[in-house]
């Protein structure tokens, strides 16, 4: 089995951990070895394993690791991969394993993206990297996402929605088919996107408006 380690010990790490278990429990894959925190002295224990150290430890790591971010801001999900140097390391994508797929071989899906629990993604879906796909998720045919989006659970992206890059959207947030999200944008929990967004604006209510 190949080692993992999950970037960030806090609560969504916790449930990361699990999402490691359950993909083991139906294939054995993973030797899950730990966190790496930037904010937890080493040798802290979370859940299943212990804090392994910061930035510099895993930089420094002379094995090959996969690493998976449990972070639900996208913008600081960008920022420490981009301090990752170390050629060991690799971004692989976890998926829970009763996530339906209604075409995998429509799917097109880069590195480092977590989809869990009871997701649905349809057909003819584009996905970037390092994009969380929360628990009960479902993204409609014909949508493409970016990279770093953190979709909450019970998300409801319907069909050719095109979204861009470090969006971020609340439970049960919902966008209606056809809708463009470009980048930087904050969908708030239970809000209905029925326009096209603006880059840089949080978004709220049924239907959604701008927060100036």
């Amino acid at each position: 089995m190949r080692d993992i380690a999950i970037y960030g010990a806090g609560g969504f790490g916790k449930t990361i951990s699990c999402l490691i278990n359950a993909i083991n429990k139906s294939k054995p894959e993973w030797n899950f070895i730990g966190f790496f925190d930037d904010a937890c002295p080493i040798g802290t224990k979370v859940h299943y394993a212990e804090v392994l150290g910061g930035m510099s430890v895993l930089n420094s790591y002379n094995r090959d690791i996969a690493i998976v971010f449990a972070i639900g801001n996208p913008h600081v999900i960008k920022r420490l991969a981009s301090k990752i140097h170390n050629p060991n390391v690799y971004f692989p994508n976890l998926i829970a394993p009763n996530v339906s797929i209604l075409d995998e071989d429509t799917l097109k899906m880069g590195k480092g993206n977590l989809v869990l629990f009871d997701c649905l993604i349809s057909n003819h879906v584009i996905i970037g990297d390092f994009n969380t796909l929360n628990c009960g998720t479902y993204l409609g045919h014909d949508d493409t996402i970016g990279s770093f989006n953190s979709m909450m659970p019970s998300v409801r992206i319907s069909g050719e929605v095109e979204i861009g890059d470090l969006n971020f959207f609340g439970v049960s947030s919902v966008v209606l088919q056809r809708k463009k999200i470009g980048n930087n944008t904050v969908i708030a929990a239970n809000s209905v996107i029925m326009r096209n967004t603006k880059d840089g604006y949080t978004y709220i209510g049924n239907p959604a408006k701008k927060l100036d």
